[in-house]
């Protein structure tokens, strides 16, 4: 893309995420998904570049410049691989955010440095078996006795589980209030009652821990609410502007990987006398797929730009989200076809990037949440657009 728009911080983010991406992620992700695993090793270096510490300010040892640039780097490491575009995105939107944005000074001078290093990976418990779209159907209970939080349920689809410190957990604390009576807590993952129970084995994004999680008496500080006791429900959902960038940014990410392996491809194989990318199918194919990776891309910094000016970006986080989803499943579909016979192959790295793609129209809200919620702010539209 071209640079006009970016200051020279963003770009040198953005170079440094794809150099680091192209050496030392890409080729180790085959690896990493038959093995389940990001390497603890990788996951420590992207902690000393600042790239899980991309919301967080200087003054919490973070490494914010803004979200523009934090959705410019999540899109080179998801090229790089899916799972630990994942990893990042998940940790800093809502890993991070929540201490940043809810946390008392305390809780702030005991999480965040770590967080923002890498020294912890944060985890989000809110969905629940029963409780998916509805988030606010759970029937996780935290109870206050002697001064201490006292938590028990079952949390589903824990992204970075696994390898976690912290996790943020949300659990009823007034059943008669409903939606305001749900609050948040900051769980160390090494509390008594705390138990990851399986890993699931997925679609795509293998080498991602995705996680089902018990607590069973597990106590905490009373210290531990995360912000005012029943705001729970606010919490989560106001971490999801920053979450649909980084999940929109990871999709663009891996659909590019695809493209340009596609365009590599077309380029090499022969057949009829010439290259495949010059029979006029196939290079229609390519220019749709290109025109698509730079719409999304323009949604999502646009989304990116308003978060960073303090100003709600509800729909325009949704839409970049929805369109960049949508779109990483259809160019990582054409990529395959590109690719004939091989893309069926996990000899090529298409038929992975095909599988990865699909969960982006799923986490941090699906397709159909996030055209809800686009319907939804349509009453506040007042023609034109906000630029």
């Amino acid at each position: 893309m071209h640079d006009l728009e970016l200051s020279e911080d963003q770009r040198m983010i953005r170079d440094m995420a794809r150099d680091f991406a192209r050496r030392e992620i890409a080729p180790h992700a085959q690896a990493w998904e038959k093995a389940g695993w990001i390497d603890d090793a990788l996951v420590a270096q992207m902690g000393e570049l600042g790239l899980l510490g991309m919301v967080v300010p200087e003054e919490w040892g973070g490494s914010y410049i803004d979200y523009v640039a934090y959705a410019l780097a999540v899109e080179e490491i998801s090229a790089g691989d899916g799972a630990t575009g994942a990893l990042m995105s998940i940790h800093n939107s809502v890993g991070c955010g929540p201490v940043l944005n809810y946390g008392s000074q305390a809780q702030k001078d005991e999480w965040l440095a770590e967080l923002a290093s890498g020294r912890a990976i944060g985890c989000f418990a809110l969905t629940e078996p029963q409780a998916g779209s509805e988030a606010h159907n759970l029937r996780t209970r935290a109870e206050l006795v002697d001064g201490q939080w006292v938590l028990n349920g079952s949390k589903q689809f824990c992204s970075n589980a696994k390898r976690a410190k912290l996790a943020i957990v949300f659990a009823v604390t007034d059943p008669d209030l409903g939606k305001k009576g749900l609050s948040a807590f900051l769980v160390p993952t090494d509390t008594p009652g705390f138990a990851v129970e399986r890993s699931e084995h997925k679609m795509g994004i293998r080498a991602s821990d995705t996680c089902a999680v018990s607590l069973s008496d597990c106590r905490i500080p009373e210290a531990n609410l995360l912000g005012e006791r029943g705001k729970g429900l606010a919490i989560a959902l106001s971490n999801l502007e920053g979450g649909r960038i980084g999940i929109g940014a990871q999709a663009l990410g891996i659909a590019r990987a695809a493209f340009e392996a596609a365009l590599l491809y077309a380029r090499e194989r022969v057949q009829f006398g010439k290259p495949i990318a010059e029979h006029q199918s196939i290079a229609n194919m390519l220019a749709d797929m290109q025109t698509q990776l730079n719409a999304a891309r323009l949604l999502i910094l646009h989304a990116a730009r308003l978060k960073s000016a303090g100003l709600p970006c509800l729909s325009e986080a949704s839409q970049a989200k929805l369109f960049a989803s949508e779109m990483a499943e259809k160019v990582c579909s054409q990529a395959v076809q590109i690719h004939g016979g091989y893309g069926y192959l996990e000899d090529y790295p298409v038929e992975r990037y095909y599988r990865d793609a699909r969960i982006t129209q799923i986490y941090e809200g699906s397709s159909e949440i996030q055209r809800l919620l686009i319907a939804r702010e349509l009453a506040n539209y007042a023609g034109g657009c906000r630029s």
